[in-house]
């Protein structure tokens, strides 16, 4: 290969590596590893210039003419891709071997060829993105020709090759490096070889030789599609690899902090619970959690639900209500309050259930509580109810020192109505707590 030649694919190399340095940027678009060919950009155009020389087959002296071409490219792997090339250009060289002609000049009027293409190295461990993606590339294609010829007479005279255009197989050859530059934009350096599959492409036929030329050329390919899409062909799959197991690292991280806040809530808890076992508010002997009457008074002797023991009276005394003891039970009913909607008495309604839990623990008396609710609602809740807020008097009533043995709790919910259910007057009435002392 002449001088000249190698000096410009020295130059032409450095120009490559430099802007392919200086451009080079980290290409943050993550692709998850064994995604489908949709996921990236599998097209993409290029255009490219260079010179021509041929080789010295039936001529001594190779020349330099230009050239220009074009091409589409589909990438179907990230290593093979099938590409459509254009080139159109001259070719010119000097002395023909046979002493007849001074020099030729072939003008490529077109030429199209169907390539796949390989690429050898897009799979880097040293870094996330790769900076030079070397390949090789073969195929077929047709190419229409006009070759002139220069004899050597005085002045020289030139023809031109008949027929013309001559149109001819050819088969590239090439091998070439591209350049990232950008995201989506590569530089493309390489060196087609056009194997012609006639002896005519420089006008001369010797032999049974076929013609062959060089076509050195530059140019830039530009993937289309969306930038947010890697370009399948400079794709690293080992950098993909590396983000799924940081991704994945993260997350795992993400989990445990997640799973250490939920231990220690739940430890939280658990001391929480622990606390309401054992806690004993009233410093009776049973736990609050288990205790049925919180607040009994210290000293006076407990069973296992913490409510007071009342010994039963042995003397057979016959003790009479009296008007005086029926005004203490009407009473206490007038000042009967609940939080809306609840079975927790107010505060209000203590000071006369206080004066009945005494005149029933003085008197001996028997206490029957039935509770009552008006027809809105469900049946069984009402019922219900109507028996957790009779039971809620009984166990406040215990609290005070009387006797759970003479006090009975009953809940009817809806069945005894004292009114009218279709009126909000009636409905209020119809929600009670009856007394009965006997």
């Amino acid at each position: 290969m002449p001088s000249f030649f190698k000096k410009t694919l020295l130059v032409i190399s450095a120009i490559f590596f430099s802007l392919g340095v200086i451009a080079q940027e980290l290409d943050s678009a993550y692709v998850e590893p064994f995604s489908k060919v949709s996921e990236f950009r599998t097209w993409s155009v290029g255009i490219n210039g260079g010179f021509t020389m041929p080789f010295a087959d039936d001529y001594t002296t190779p020349n330099y003419q230009y050239a220009y071409g074009a091409f589409i490219k589909k990438q179907i792997l990230s290593t093979l891709g099938i590409q459509a090339d254009f080139m159109a250009g001259k070719v010119f060289a000097e002395n023909s071997l046979n002493n007849q002609y001074s020099q030729y000049s072939t003008k490529i009027n077109w030429s199209a060829s169907l390539s796949v293409n390989l690429i050898l190295a897009n799979i880097n461990w040293r870094n996330r993105t790769g900076l030079i993606y070397p390949y090789i590339s073969a195929g077929v294609g047709m190419m229409a020709y006009e070759p002139s010829l220069t004899d050597l007479s005085i002045p020289p005279v030139t023809t031109k090759y008949l027929p013309a255009p001559v149109q001819s197989y050819f088969i590239p050859l090439s091998a070439g490096l591209k350049v990232k530059v950008a995201k989506g934009v590569n530089l493309d350096l390489s060196c087609v070889v056009n194997f012609v599959s006639a002896d005519n492409f420089d006008g001369l036929v010797l032999g049974n030789t076929r013609d062959r030329f060089y076509y050195p050329r530059f140019g830039i390919e530009i993937a289309l599609g969306s930038r947010d899409k890697q370009q399948l062909a400079t794709h690293n799959p080992v950098a993909s690899m590396r983000t799924e197991y940081l991704l994945q690292g993260q997350s795992l991280k993400k989990e445990l902090m997640t799973q250490k806040i939920i231990n220690e809530k739940l430890k939280t808890d658990l001391t929480n619970n622990m606390n309401k076992v054992i806690t004993d508010s009233d410093n009776d002997g049973v736990a609050d959690l288990y205790d049925k009457c919180v607040g009994t008074i210290t000293g006076i002797q407990v069973d296992g639900s913490g409510c007071p023991i009342i010994l039963p009276k042995t003397d057979d005394k016959i003790v009479y209500v009296t008007e005086s003891d029926k005004k203490v039970v009407e009473e206490a009913v007038d000042d009967l309050e609940f939080d809306f909607n609840s079975v927790k008495l107010r505060p209000s309604s203590y000071p006369s259930l206080n004066t009945l839990a005494r005149l029933l623990i003085d008197k001996g008396f028997n206490l029957k509580l039935e509770g009552h609710t008006d027809n809105v609602g469900p049946t069984d809740v009402n019922l219900k109810f109507s028996k957790d807020r009779a039971e809620a008097i009984k166990a406040y009533l215990i609290s005070r020192g009387v006797n759970p043995s003479k006090i009975e709790a009953i809940g009817y919910g809806r069945e005894h109505p004292i009114a009218t259910n279709s009126t909000e007057e009636g409905r209020q009435q119809n929600r009670r707590v009856e007394f009965t002392l006997y």
